[in-house]
């Protein structure tokens, strides 16, 4: 089936965030118990969830491609992006964020009945990216 030239398929296959120490990141998130594609060297290092790869590049040679000319965003400043996790189930929050934490993330929001509907806790890498740890209720047909 070939795509038409006019729009762009809705298939996610990567998020890329800038990183200063890729080692660093891959120990991480490798305590997460998440396991490196086999592609990943010393200056890349991705993680497949299940098809949708989140990946870490050094920052500077991530902007050099994705924004040549901009300035670098400022050491400790969040980047206003999250990522998040979707659990199962509402009683899995707690215990997954509380697993986080204890795997060395730093606790950004603990979990809380969010006014959507579900529930949900922030976390934060060793860079400061944050995580969302969620549970989202099945929405009406």
């Amino acid at each position: 089936m070939s795509q038409d030239a006019t729009t762009l398929p809705r298939r996610l296959f990567a998020v890329t965030l800038g990183a200063k120490d890729i080692a660093r990141q891959r120990s991480f998130y490798e305590n997460w118990g998440w396991q490196a594609v086999p592609y990943s060297n010393e200056e890349y290092v991705a993680f497949d969830l299940n098809g949708v790869s989140v990946a870490f590049f050094p920052t500077e040679k991530l902007a050099e491609e994705a924004a040549p000319g901009e300035a670098l965003p400022s050491k400790g400043a969040w980047k206003a992006v999250t990522l998040a996790v979707s659990l199962p189930g509402r009683d899995d929050v707690d215990a997954a964020w509380q697993a986080a934490v204890a795997s060395g993330a730093t606790a950004v929001g603990e979990p809380l009945d969010r006014p959507w509907g579900g529930r949900s806790g922030y976390v934060a890498d060793p860079e400061g990216n944050r995580w969302e740890i969620a549970w989202v209720p099945p929405m009406p047909a």
